[in-house]
């Protein structure tokens, strides 16, 4: 991911003008991140009417609160904490956090594709799944074994591995120290690796 740490000038020029009353360009704000927050929220909550929902619900939020945004961070940055923060507390409420079976029959998996994924989960070095991710089926994988962590695990991994954010663009959205978003997501990781084992069982 490229986004840069504090906010670039496009965005700094359109948030300007949404503070002045300008629906045009709150409206590019969204259509340029509404897709990348549908899709973090879906891969959160594993349901795509609820994700639409928690979309819709975080641009409401941030036209509501457009003129606190102070420019620390990307307005990137700040749209996903609003976005992943939402999500988070929706789905400790609703207890609605997604649970994909993992007892479907092997035959429906790409071997080599498992393989490729066990290999970077017992590698900390290794590039993130976006990378090794070469087929559809490494994608489903992925996808039911999220379903399986923990909110605050299933967060930093989406966060880090899917959508590229650094380190310490996730202790921004998460609001948790840098040191935790490692040990979340090492230990993300080890879970995520005891979750394949016994797909594979």
């Amino acid at each position: 991911m490229t986004e840069p740490a504090s906010i670039n000038i496009d965005d700094a020029v359109l948030v300007e003008r949404c503070r002045q009353g300008d629906s045009e360009a709150m409206e590019r704000l969204i259509l340029k991140y509404q897709n990348r927050i549908y899709n973090t929220i879906l891969r959160m909550c594993a349901n795509p009417d609820d994700a639409a929902e928690l979309t819709q619900e975080t641009f409401v939020k941030v036209i509501e609160n457009i003129d606190r945004f102070a420019g620390k961070s990307s307005f990137y940055t700040w749209a996903f904490r609003i976005g992943v923060n939402l999500t988070l507390n929706y789905c400790k409420r609703a207890g609605k956090f997604g649970h994909s079976s993992l007892d479907a029959d092997d035959s429906q998996y790409n071997w080599q594709a498992k393989t490729q994924l066990k290999q970077y989960l017992s590698d900390e070095s290794s590039p993130d799944p976006a990378t090794v991710a070469q087929n559809r089926e490494m994608w489903q994988i992925v996808t039911e074994s999220l379903t399986r962590l923990e909110d605050a695990q299933r967060a930093v991994i989406i966060l880090r591995d899917i959508e590229g954010m650094s380190y310490a663009q996730i202790a921004n959205v998460l609001n948790i120290e840098l040191g935790t978003v490692k040990s979340r997501i090492s230990r993300a990781r080890s879970n995520l690796r005891q979750i394949l084992e016994k797909m594979w069982q």
